[in-house]
């Protein structure tokens, strides 16, 4: 569930971008140039906090075997 969740937040990141970033004028001065470079920083720490969690996410897989295992009961794997 959690993986949905950052690829809709990387698809409406890359959607305001995509549309935001033509508008921006990056070498301007003053508060417009600033928020400008505020904008697009903020922007990138978006796609790379959720690049992290999508990436980085724990497998399923091996919850769902401790879960199911029961506490106290010995099991043996031979690989």
């Amino acid at each position: 569930m959690k993986k949905n969740r950052y690829l809709l937040c990387l698809l409406l990141c890359g959607i305001l971008l995509y549309y935001g970033a033509p508008r921006l004028s990056i070498h301007a001065e003053g508060p417009q140039g600033i928020f400008s470079l505020a904008w697009l920083s903020f922007a990138l720490i978006v796609i790379a906090g959720n690049l992290t969690g999508l990436l980085y996410s724990p497998k399923r897989h091996g919850q769902k075997l401790q879960a199911e295992r029961r506490p106290g009961k010995k099991s043996r794997s031979f690989h």
